[in-house]
């Protein structure tokens, strides 16, 4: 066998090929909903090649053959999904919504009588959204009279939430938080000013937890007066987009706020919600 034959065949070991490829597709659409087009067969070789050192698996194949078998995909799945999951959040996401969190929403939970609310924060990623609302609903409270909040935090990636609970970011991060509320919450690490924390009692409001939008349930507690679920339906077909939707409603009491990304719709959905603001929706 001449030389160029062996690198072609260590070259074709290290690539992710056609077939696997269609095979992790498929097993990560069914876990998770996230779509995965020919387009990103690239990407996917690239995340997975840390997984393929960390399992000892010298190729892709080896570690598809690992994956699925079912002992294999026991231990692997939760890694798996974590190498694919996007995680890109930023505190006072589109802040339009917290605008209308604050002047809006609390308002009419206040007026119709709420002294404490539980709110979902439904795709969380490292905790910015989530710490976002905790932020205005403590500000909110400040101002108006006790209204306590517990937020629900979840997510697929069992390493965002590790994340999520330290609640340790860079300085920079916090750059959109507005000033009254960075001085009030943030702390500058101590070791390293680069970075900040979020305060113990605002972090004591949130409570984190893995969840997948794509099973059948959501064992979240007693129905929420608020649910965040943004810029995550984009990953989603339409047929995923409405069971998720669907089942979001449920864990929605009437009179409750659900919250999307400014890039989401439902529109061809018969859900029991009406919109109110720039895709902010109240259950019916």
């Amino acid at each position: 066998m001449s030389s160029s034959n062996v690198v072609d065949r260590h070259a074709d070991a290290d690539r992710l090929s056609r077939g696997d490829f269609q095979r992790l597709a498929e097993f990560i659409n069914a876990y998770s909903g996230i779509k995965m087009p020919d387009s990103k067969l690239s990407m996917l070789e690239g995340r997975l090649r840390r997984r393929l050192r960390a399992t000892g698996y010298a190729t892709f194949s080896d570690y598809c053959d690992h994956l699925f078998d079912p002992a294999g995909q026991e231990s692997e799945a939760v890694f798996l999904i974590n190498a694919v999951t996007t995680n890109k959040t930023d505190f006072y996401r589109e802040p339009k919504h917290f605008d209308c969190l604050s002047g809006e929403v609390l308002p009419n939970l206040r007026e119709r009588g709420y002294n404490s609310i539980r709110v979902w924060s439904a795709a969380c990623s490292i905790g910015a959204e989530p710490y976002s609302i905790a932020m205005a609903c403590a500000e909110f409270a400040a101002t108006n009279g006790p209204l306590a909040a517990f937020i629900l935090a979840t997510d697929l990636s069992t390493d965002v939430l590790r994340a999520a609970r330290h609640g340790v970011y860079p300085a920079e991060m916090l750059a959109p938080v507005p000033d009254a509320l960075r001085r009030r919450f943030v702390r500058y690490s101590a070791r390293n000013h680069s970075e900040v924390r979020i305060v113990p009692d605002l972090r004591a409001m949130v409570g984190f937890a893995r969840l997948n939008l794509m099973d059948k349930s959501y064992p979240v507690g007693e129905p929420m007066q608020i649910i965040f679920c943004r810029n995550v339906l984009i990953y989603f077909d339409k047929a995923t987009q409405f069971q998720v939707l669907e089942r979001l409603c449920r864990r929605l009491e009437p009179g409750g706020f659900l919250f999307l990304g400014h890039s989401e719709s439902v529109t061809g959905f018969d859900l029991p919600i009406r919109a109110i603001g720039n895709t902010v929706f109240q259950r019916t």
